[in-house]
C-alpha cells in the first residue's frame, strides 16, 4: 500500500480528499501544521508527499527544502495561490506538480497515480546517466561537469534527466512538458520551457551561446546530442 503525508490546516479539505485518495487504496497520514509536518516526516516513510503552501505557523516552501535535503520522494504542492511566479518557485526548489485550489477531484486524483506511476519508474532505472562530460548520480541528485559539482534547481535537474536518459531523440515541447510537469500549461508552457533550456545550458555548455549537448531542432524541439 502506497503512504501519502498529506500537509493540509483546512479540516473539509483533509476529510474530503482524504476519502478519496483511501477510496484509491492509499494509507494516508496527516499533518496540519509545519511543525507536525517536520516531526513526522523524521519517523515515517512515503511513497509521496502533497503540501499545502500556506500553514498556519510556516510554508509548504521551507518543508520542502527539508525534503530535499535527504529525499527524492515526489511532492505535490496544493494551494490557492496561482501567481506564477509561486508556481515557478515551488517547482524550482524541488516540487513536482503543482495543483491551484478550486480543482476537480478527477484530475487531482489523475495527477496523483501519474505522479506515483512515474516515480516507481524512476527507482527502477540505473544509478547513473553520463555522457558528453556529464555525470548524474541518481541517488545522490548531483550533477558533476568534468568532476565539478554543479548547482542545479530541481527543475533543471529533473530536464537534464530527461535529456540524457533519451540521447540523440528530438523531444518536442509539449513530450518534455508532459513527463516533467502536470501543472496548468498557462503556467508552464513552452515559453517557460526556454528559459528553463536556456538556463541549463549556461551551466553545462562550455559555451552557451552554442550548445553542442542540448541542440535545438527547428520547429521540432530539442535533443540530447552525443556519439556515445
Amino acid at each position: 500500500m502506497k503512504r501519502i503525508f498529506f500537509v493540509e490546516d483546512d479540516l473539509s479539505l483533509i476529510n474530503g480528499l482524504s476519502f478519496a485518495l483511501k477510496r484509491q487504496g492509499y494509507e494516508i497520514i496527516i499533518a496540519r501544521t509545519k511543525l507536525e509536518a517536520e516531526t513526522l516526516w523524521t519517523t515515517e516513510k512515503y511513497d509521496l508527499v502533497i503540501l499545502d503552501v500556506l500553514l498556519p505557523d510556516g510554508s509548504g516552501y521551507d518543508i520542502c527544502r527539508k525534503i530535499r535535503q535527504t529525499s527524492k520522494v515526489p511532492i505535490i504542492f496544493l494551494t490557492a495561490s496561482d501567481e506564477e511566479t509561486d508556481i515557478i518557485m515551488g517547482l524550482d526548489i524541488g516540487g513536482d506538480d503543482y495543483i491551484t485550489k478550486p480543482f476537480k477531484l478527477a484530475v487531482f486524483l489523475s495527477r496523483v497515480n501519474a505522479l506515483l506511476r512515474r516515480s516507481e519508474n524512476f527507482s527502477q532505472a540505473d544509478t547513473e546517466l553520463a555522457s558528453n562530460g556529464i555525470r548524474v548520480q541518481l541517488l545522490k541528485r548531483e550533477v558533476y561537469k568534468s568532476g565539478t559539482l554543479l548547482d542545479l534547481t530541481a527543475s533543471e535537474y529533473k530536464l537534464l534527466c530527461l535529456f540524457m536518459e533519451n540521447p540523440n531523440m528530438v523531444l518536442s515541447p509539449e513530450q518534455i512538458l508532459t513527463k516533467l510537469w502536470d501543472c496548468d500549461e498557462k503556467y508552464i508552457n513552452s515559453s517557460t520551457l526556454t528559459v528553463y533550456i536556456r538556463r541549463l545550458r549556461m551551466k553545462i555548455e562550455d559555451d552557451p551561446a552554442v550548445p553542442q549537448n542540448i541542440v535545438t531542432i527547428r520547429r521540432m524541439g530539442y535533443k540530447w546530442n552525443t556519439a556515445d
